[in-house]
C-alpha cells in the first residue's frame, strides 16, 4: 500500500518515464508560466484521458500568459 507521502508527491500520472515534470521544471529553472505549462503538456491526459485537450489548453493558456506578461524578455 503506497504511504501517503507518496500518494501526494508520486502518483500514477506524475510518474511517465525517467523523470518527473517538476525535476525538469527545477533542472531547467523554468519560471512560473512556463512550468506550469510543461507540466501539463507531460501530464496531458494521464490522470483522465478524457482530459487531454483541456490539458493541453491550460498549458496554451500558460504560454500565452507568458508572452502577455513580457516574461519571455526577462529570462
Amino acid at each position: 500500500m503506497p504511504t501517503k507521502n507518496k500518494i501526494i508527491s508520486s502518483p500514477a500520472h506524475y510518474t511517465y518515464g525517467e523523470y518527473q515534470a517538476i525535476e525538469v521544471i527545477e533542472d531547467w529553472k523554468l519560471n512560473y508560466h512556463l512550468g506550469n505549462a510543461l507540466k501539463y503538456i507531460c501530464r496531458a491526459g494521464r490522470k483522465d484521458p478524457s482530459k487531454k485537450a483541456e490539458d493541453l489548453g491550460k498549458a496554451i493558456w500558460y504560454l500565452e500568459r507568458e508572452i502577455q506578461t513580457g516574461c519571455l524578455l526577462s529570462d
